[in-house]
């Protein structure tokens, strides 16, 4: 994708996710800080009430015929009939939220609910900002999993807990790099403690056109999926025009889920913006993932920018309302997460043909609904699939190019992108050493993304010590964040070598259009 399409600075550019994005510039970071940075810390925020709240009333939104509470959204899967005629509720079950952070908002504040992995977003060089879900995406996503007694009602899994592994920034800044660097770290740590991760939602999508068999992140989810944890992938909001999901949905191995609306009639039916499938990889499934109502986040970024979108509890608990194939692949990983509390020796591709089998044909081509509907009720019922659930695709190789991974969405601003092959780590991308260590499963301990020196100021997890404000070298000398703003922080004398990051200052930073499939990060589809 040539820079002229790049989102210039006083420019308009539609993203392949149907969002949006107006960029002003250096003007557009203020923007995003005057809506970000004065919420720290996020979980304590409150909305400016000015007399009175400004927000609608949950119990008013809850009126509204398009709005779907939680409770319902379990109840057209199965997920009800599973916890009260087999008792599953996902207990034991660890899903790896692979998001923007998630904080511990109404229904996700019980003790060992949500356990925080490590925080690899940009964010994390600021202790207050570390693990917080300052955009509010990844909150949204782990409530539908396993929101427990919410104002909208239980997740799908409610008696599961949630492994938050923080990758996108308070103004949605992520790179493929980091989401892989995630993926390798759950995969070498899904014992951690007693993580017992099974599961990893991942409401994340490129448009690369990269083979899937080449293709670095299709490897990673790969490689995750044959060390036994379910990988569930939201398939894209592109709608029927291109004809194609995004990437990792387009490795035949994972879980790729589409969105799925009732109809007055009390059918479904799959909303046009949901991606469609080639003919050849299509959505595997499809679940609930139209006007969704979970967790909210006070004060942040998807909070301020759709408050029309938000209502608000008596104790000022906030809820959000959104749209996509993200809410879907949540609700199918929390379908997951059932399964395998059900039967903990499925290995994912039983995990893959139980929902498949049982899914309930809605009159949609294959290629728009997959197998259909998921059933949960008839999934815990069938009978445990033997040899033949084993897939047989081509695999991965990972040995294709970072660059090609990320597609058309970069990070930075316009002659300042995180290009080529330079991890947000500051390494050189070595793909035939990262494909080996990470199919063997050690990429993260032997530190593949920055050659050696995978060092981050923050935090401390099974070991790994992130200590110095150094990334392998690229000092973030001046970079000074007052709260959750970067005030006067610049990259001074950080020279990203192939990635021509020198001295590039992060006023007006944006992702050039960069989007999390399925919700869209902050997008039309929160209304």
């Amino acid at each position: 994708m040539t820079d002229s399409l790049r989102s210039r600075p006083g420019t308009t550019w539609r993203s392949r996710f149907g969002i949006t994005w107006k960029v002003l510039g250096s003007a557009f970071m203020a923007v995003v800080l005057a809506t970000v940075g004065s919420v720290m810390p996020a979980s304590a925020a409150k909305p400016d009430r000015g007399g009175g709240s400004s927000y609608q009333s949950c119990r008013d939104m809850l009126r509204n015929g398009a709005t779907v509470p939680l409770d319902d959204l379990r109840t057209a899967i199965g997920a009800d009939a599973a916890l009260n005629q087999f008792g599953l509720s996902g207990g034991g079950v660890g899903v790896a939220v692979i998001d923007t952070g998630v904080n511990r908002v109404g229904g996700l504040e019980g003790n060992g609910t949500v356990i925080d992995g490590p925080d690899l977003s940009f964010d994390a060089l600021n202790d207050d900002l570390r693990h917080r879900d300052l955009y509010g995406h990844g909150t949204h996503m782990a409530a539908v999993i396993a929101a427990n007694n919410s104002t909208s009602g239980d997740g799908v899994a409610q008696g599961a807990h949630i492994v938050n592994v923080k990758v996108g920034a308070g103004d949605g800044t992520v790179d493929v790099s980091q989401v892989i660097a995630a993926i390798d770290w759950v995969v070498q740590n899904r014992d951690l403690n007693g993580n017992n991760i099974r599961v990893i939602s991942l409401a994340y999508a490129t448009d690369s056109d990269q083979d899937y068999r080449l293709d670095p992140l299709a490897h990673a989810v790969q490689n995750a999926w044959n060390h036994g944890i379910v990988v569930v992938v939201a398939g894209g909001n592109d709608g029927r025009g291109i004809g194609r999901l995004g990437n990792p949905a387009l490795n035949p191995y994972v879980i790729a889920v589409g969105n799925a609306q009732e109809t007055p009639s009390g059918g479904w039916r799959v909303p046009s913006s949901s991606s469609t499938g080639d003919g050849v990889r299509n959505p595997d499934v499809v679940a609930p993932g139209t006007h969704i109502m979970s967790a909210g986040v006070a004060g942040s970024y998807l909070v301020n920018a759709h408050p029309s979108a938000v209502c608000e509890t008596n104790n000022g608990e906030l809820y959000l309302r959104g749209t996509g194939t993200s809410q879907a692949a949540a609700a199918v990983a929390g379908a997951a997460a059932l399964l395998l509390e059900q039967r903990p020796d499925l290995t994912p591709d039983q995990v893959k043909d139980l929902l498949t089998s049982t899914a309930v044909d809605i009159g949609s081509r294959q290629e728009v609904q997959g197998h259909g509907l998921v059933d949960l009720a008839a999934a815990v019922a069938a009978a445990t699939p033997g040899v033949e659930a084993t897939q047989t695709h081509d695999p991965t190789t990972g040995i294709g190019t970072l660059d090609g991974a990320r597609g058309s969405y970069y990070v930075g601003t316009e002659g300042d992108y995180l290009a080529g092959e330079m991890t947000a780590f500051g390494g050189i991308w070595e793909p035939g050493i990262w494909a080996t260590t990470s199919a063997a499963g050690a990429a993260w301990t032997d530190q593949t993304y920055a050659n050696g020196d995978n060092s981050w100021s923050g935090g401390t997890w099974s070991g790994a010590t992130w200590s110095g404000a150094t990334w392998s070298g690229a000092t973030w000398s001046g970079a000074t964040w007052s709260g959750a703003t970067w005030s006067g922080a610049t990259w001074s004398g950080a020279t990203w070598s192939g990635a021509t990051w020198s001295g590039a200052t992060w006023s007006g930073a944006t992702w050039s259009g960069a989007t999390w499939s399925g919700a869209t990060w902050s997008g039309s589809a929160w209304s």
